[in-house]
Formats: structure tokens, C-alpha cells, sequence
């Protein structure tokens, strides 16, 4: 089992480092999107303000709720909501009540102007109790890299898989190894270990060398942050693979990856934080693998998080590979 298994994982290894013109794309592609985003959005923030609300954002002042340029994010408690305003995620959090209660970063620019525009409406006639809190400011392309990187992941994981497998049925590559005693489930194994060998090799270059120029703010392990990338990039790799057990036409192949992938690169948080989206998108979007890559690997970068801390991602990115990988190699043809 284990020479069958190896003989497949270095085949695939050999064919792809033979293909130049796919390895210096997978290289040199992520390095243009990091860098490019951080160069259009260095100086960049939001077009609107961010008002966090503790409690029922129905129980502002009028005046104030009707503000226009103000947007308003709900939250339950406010120890969550704190932390984003430490990092300048939210530029203003308050707490509807008698008295009104907010909290603002004296760091954040935009934090003062909410404030003054608060202050100026009919809020001040309840007299607001005001704290002030302190924290880094996070730029956007801190807050943005781990997205890039997990999106780079998904279309390697699923086109780079999906594809290769169609492509080998459609050629009578697959015929020819179901000859052989290879069973399914050590084909797909392999071809998983070799595609997460080039993704985190891809990963480890561009990471890395990006962060030697733009300095990312990271406040987590590392280890943490590898660990959580490698277990994301085998659940997409074992998606690619589901995807690919039966297909037997590129084409088909091609749109049913297009219509994984695109709800995911603009659902899962990689452009734009999901925060006072409606809540039935807001679970469609949880449903995808890739949102709960972004959401562990942010989490670690930007907020300092462990792996107990993002355990919840990690169990469902966890039992999302084994399901996809087990429907796989159930439902696998070699012909």
C-alpha cells in the first residue's frame, strides 16, 4: 500500500515540476495579487463609517440613526466588539440606554469625526457616558493578506486538482491505473499530499518573501498560522478531488469549480468583512471551507489568536476533508 501510494505521489510531483510554464505561474502569480492589492489600497480605508451596537440598534437616538455614511453592526456583547475597535475595525462602539454609553480609540481619525457627528445630533440630550480605549491600527493590507493567500489556495486546490483528474480520465490515464492493484482511495491520498506539498511550498515563498517588504502585522505563532493554512489548503484539495470523482468533460469540470469558487472568493471574506451582512448570507457563507480558512487565519494574524481560540474552524475544516475525501473515494471512477 505505502510503495503504491509513494510511486503516485512522486509521478504527480515529477509531472508537475516538468510543466514550466504551470510552476512559474503558481510562484509568480500570488506575489502579483499581494503586492498589487497593497500597493491600491495602502492608503486606503473605508467609504463609510463603521458604528458598532451593543444591544438593539433599533434603540438609538433618531437623529443619530438616521445619519447618512453610517454604517451599523450589531453585537451581543462587547467584548468582541472592543477588540475590533482596538484595532480600528469599528470607528465608534456604543450601547443604547439611559445614559448612552460609547466607547472610541483616541488613535483613530475616523473615531473622532463619529464622535462629533454623534455628539451633534440628538444624542446629546441624554447626557452620553463616554470611555476611551487604546490599540494598534491594523492596515488594510495586514487584514486583507490572509484572504489573498487562502484565495490563491482554493484555485490551485480546486483547478490544479480538478482538472489534472478529468484530464486524466479523459486521456485513459485512470483506465490504465485501474489495471494496476492502486486502490482509489491511495490515488486520492496522493494526489491530496502532492498537491498540499506545492501549495505550501507556494504559501511559504510568498508569505514570507512578501513580509520581508510590506512588514505584516502577525500576533500569533506561526506554527499556529501554518498549521491552519495546511489543514484549509487539504479540505479545498479534497474538494477539487469530490468535484473530479466523476466528471469526465473539462468543460463540465471548469463550471462546476467556477460556481464553488466565485461565491467563495466574494462570501468567504476575502475582500470585505461579512459583519452586518443579512443572516441568511452570513450561514451560506460559513457553509464554505473557505471562509473558515480566512476566519482562523485572520483571527491569528490580526487579533493574536491560538489554536483553542480557532478550534471551531479547525474541526469543521477538519471533518469537511474527511467527508469530501471519503464521498471521493466512494463515489470515484477510473473510467
Amino acid at each position: 500500500m505505502i510503495r503504491r501510494f509513494w510511486a503516485v505521489l512522486i509521478g504527480r510531483n515529477k509531472e508537475f515540476l516538468r510543466d514550466r510554464g504551470a510552476l512559474g505561474w503558481n510562484f509568480l502569480f500570488p506575489f502579483f495579487v499581494v503586492f498589487g492589492m497593497a500597493f491600491a489600497f495602502s492608503d486606503k480605508g473605508q467609504d463609510v463609517f463603521k458604528v458598532g451596537v451593543v444591544g438593539d440598534a433599533a434603540a438609538l437616538p433618531a437623529g443619530f440613526a438616521a445619519t447618512r455614511h453610517l454604517k451599523f453592526v450589531t453585537f451581543d456583547d462587547t467584548t468582541s466588539s472592543l477588540e475590533k475597535l482596538r484595532h480600528h475595525q469599528l470607528d465608534i462602539l456604543v450601547q443604547p440606554g439611559r445614559p448612552l454609553k460609547y466607547w472610541v480609540n483616541e488613535s483613530s481619525p475616523k473615531g473622532y469625526l463619529v464622535e462629533k457627528i454623534m455628539l451633534g445630533t440628538d444624542v446629546m440630550t441624554s447626557s452620553p457616558m463616554r470611555q476611551a480605549v487604546e490599540g494598534r491600527p491594523i492596515r488594510y493590507v495586514d487584514w486583507l493578506v490572509a484572504g489573498l493567500l487562502s484565495m490563491n489556495m482554493m484555485f490551485s486546490a480546486l483547478f490544479g486538482v480538478g482538472y489534472n483528474l478529468v484530464r486524466y480520465r479523459k486521456n485513459g490515464v485512470l483506465k490504465r491505473l485501474k489495471a494496476t492493484p492502486l486502490r482509489a482511495a491511495e490515488f486520492l491520498t496522493a494526489q491530496v499530499v502532492s498537491r498540499l506539498i506545492l501549495i505550501m511550498s507556494v504559501f511559504t515563498i510568498v508569505y514570507q518573501g512578501s513580509d520581508f517588504f510590506l512588514h505584516f502585522q502577525r500576533r500569533g505563532s506561526l506554527f499556529d498560522l501554518y498549521l491552519i493554512f495546511a489543514l484549509g489548503s487539504a479540505c479545498l484539495i479534497s474538494l477539487g478531488l469530490l468535484v473530479a470523482a466523476r466528471v469526465t468533460s473539462e468543460e463540465l469540470a471548469g463550471g462546476v469549480l467556477n460556481m464553488l469558487s466565485w461565491p467563495m472568493m466574494f462570501l468567504s471574506g476575502v475582500w470585505f468583512s461579512l459583519e452586518g451582512a443579512p443572516k441568511a448570507l452570513r450561514l451560506f457563507a460559513y457553509s464554505m471551507p473557505l471562509t473558515h480558512l480566512i476566519d482562523a487565519a485572520r483571527a491569528v494574524m490580526t487579533e493574536g489568536a491560538t489554536l483553542a481560540q480557532v478550534s471551531t474552524h479547525l474541526w469543521i475544516l477538519a471533518g469537511m476533508t474527511v467527508l469530501f475525501l471519503v464521498v471521493g473515494a466512494w463515489t470515484f471512477r477510473w473510467d
